[in-house]
């Protein structure tokens, strides 16, 4: 066992062809109450070049039956995958990319509403990126209300803002919820190894790390296009520690401190520093002896620290 031999890396893939602009992808379990919106938000769309990919993550509601119905009535171009099984948010992401027909590829929950512009609004922001730069712009992101229409998180300190999305987050130049698309091709490039998503939850930080690590930009934008509802998500940080969410938290931890402790340090060590914290505490969830850890981790500093505080793991609150 290695945990670095799990975690995603990038290499170019080829172009494809696309038959929409957008692809709105929708993971569902157990929306059978709010599904109906989603759909409602996508007919109300002004641009209308988008399919709309649903893939049911083994709901035990009647989703696959309201989904059904909206196939049968809707106008929209929709691509439905109905898995038995509940592999979890992660694993559907994963299984939409190869799935996509849109260039770009747009997350949108099973609980989320969004302006009839949004879609315009996005290719609009998306042509306006000066030529230069839009081979190395990966995604936009915007803006998150929330279903009272209270701003979700700080705005962007420049309007627009072209960062990269993990320097951003160190500088706090990024806070709060925040939504947008990422360019298809390069999330084909992202190869995830099979058995990363076989140990529990795994954050989509991951991902989006990925990209940044690679050395793409996100143009970010001031415009607020996402209705998020607070209070119906279930948020797996928020949920108790278990093996299953703890597999992820470590994962993620080594994958940061791995990825940019040595360029990022010194920008902001208590992010850092809190980091390795969690993700030690988290190893007390989880089955493995410290000498797994040893040789996944490659910093010194963590692997001095996580070599010292192993025997009062279980203590840390």
């Amino acid at each position: 066992m290695n945990f670095k031999e799990l975690l995603p890396f990038y290499k170019t893939s080829h172009t494809k062809n696309y038959r929409y602009k957008f692809t709105v992808f929708t993971p569902v379990f157990n929306c059978e109450k709010t599904i109906e919106k989603v759909h409602e938000s996508l007919l109300n769309q002004t641009y209308k070049n988008f399919e709309w990919l649903i893939i049911n993550d083994g709901s035990t509601d009647k989703s696959h039956e309201i989904i059904s119905t909206i196939i049968a009535k809707s106008p929209l171009t929709i691509n439905y995958v109905n898995n038995k099984v509940n592999k979890h948010k992660m694993s559907c992401f994963i299984e939409a990319i190869p799935l996509a027909q849109g260039e770009f590829l747009l997350p949108f929950d099973g609980d989320d509403e969004c302006y009839p512009k949004t879609l315009q609004v996005f290719e609009k922001e998306y042509e306006d990126i000066p030529a230069d730069l839009k081979s190395k712009v990966a995604a936009v992101t915007v803006l998150c209300v929330d279903q009272n229409g209270k701003p979700i998180g700080e705005q962007f300190p420049e309007n627009p803002l072209y960062c990269n999305t993990f320097e951003a987050l160190l500088k706090n130049q990024i806070s709060g919820e925040k939504w947008g698309f990422t360019k298809t091709d390069v999330l084909r490039g992202i190869h995830v190894p099979t058995k990363m998503l076989n140990f529990g939850f795994v954050p989509e930080s991951l991902i989006w790390n990925t990209v940044a690590r690679t050395g793409f930009l996100t143009k970010c934008v001031n415009i607020p296009l996402r209705i998020y509802h607070v209070g119906v998500e279930n948020s797996i940080m928020n949920s108790p520690m278990t093996s299953k969410t703890a597999f992820g938290t470590v994962l993620n931890g080594i994958a940061i401190n791995n990825w940019f402790i040595s360029n990022y340090f010194f920008v902001s060590p208590i992010f850092f520093l809190k980091s390795i914290y969690v993700t030690i505490r988290s190893t007390k969830y989880i089955d493995y002896p410290l000498n797994i850890y040893l040789k996944s981790i490659d910093s010194f500093l963590f692997k001095s620290l996580i070599f010292v505080l192993w025997p009062i793991r279980k203590f840390m609150k």
